[in-house]
Order: structure tokens, then sequence, then C-alpha cells
């Protein structure tokens, strides 16, 4: 008969109680990294939308040098009529990267022309989430500069004033 070990011979693998410690950790570091994600995701939106904004006001300005005309007033979501080339239309058909969905205005709101982001029926952003835009665009104050709260469910970059 051999002689007894004084150790004792485990079988290898982890304990029930070492795999939930594991869990553990594991769920406290996704609670303390997840929001840092979500602050991400905000800022790249934000960006997406005042690159779109440059882009599309852009178009606008060149569409008015090779016409002699505003772009007319279009329904919120639609395309208003000769902008088509001037844009890549699926981007303006797809709505914001902040929801909502693009509008262009003629002789609205007190402005010759203007277009921007109209949020009809979803919920309109915090205000300091639009500032933040505005600082990337302007002034980071809604109520002056190049881009504007016109109503409460309307931020538009201004093209034109009366």
């Amino acid at each position: 008969m051999p002689p007894k070990s004084r150790f004792i011979i485990r079988p290898s693998g982890f304990t029930l109680v070492e795999i939930l410690i594991v869990v553990v950790i594991l769920g406290i570091l996704a609670v303390l990294t997840i929001p840092l994600f979500g602050d991400a995701k905000r800022g790249a939106d934000q960006v997406a939308f005042t690159t779109d904004v440059k882009t599309f006001a852009s178009a606008a300005v060149r569409y008015q040098a090779e016409t002699g005309e505003y772009l007319e007033d279009s329904s919120s979501g639609t395309v208003p009529t000769g902008f088509e080339p001037y844009i890549n239309e699926d981007k303006w058909l797809e709505g914001t990267p902040i929801g909502g969905v693009w509008d262009f205005e003629f002789e609205s709101f007190g402005y010759k022309s203007c277009f921007g982001v109209h949020f009809q029926g979803v919920d309109v952003p915090e205000i300091e989430f639009m500032e933040e835009i505005d600082a990337l665009l302007d002034d980071g104050d809604l109520t002056t500069g190049g881009f504007r709260q016109i109503a409460p469910d309307r931020f538009y970059f201004i093209l034109n004033r009366s």
C-alpha cells in the first residue's frame, strides 16, 4: 500500500465562490464604464450633427451662388426642390444624428433662409445638449449668432437674415 500523502489533492477548476467573485467584479467594472461610453456617443452625435450642418450650409450657399435664388421652404423631413444635386439626398432623408428631421425654411420665423433640425413629435434634447452643439458651430448661445433655437422644437442654422 502506498504511503499516505500529507496533502489533500483537489480536482482542478474553480469553485462556485471564485466564479461568483469574478462575476461581481466584472459587473462593477461594467457599471463604472458604461456611462463613459454614453458620454462618448453623445459627443460623437454632436460632432456628426455639426458636420452635417456645415456640409448642408455649404451646399445651400453653393445652390444660391449658382442659381441666384434661395432654396424654397420644404416640409420637415423632405429635401427642398432643386437641392438634390447639391447634397447626399439619403443623408438628408435619414434624419439627423441627434434625432428629429432636417427642415428648410424660406421667409419663415423672421429669417430669409435657414435650415436645421425639427423635433416634430419627438422628444427635444435638453437645452444644455443643444448649447454644446451651438458652441461647436457658433457662440454657445442659442439666442444669438448663426445657430439658434427658433421655436421650442426647432434649432436652425441661419443662412440669411431678412
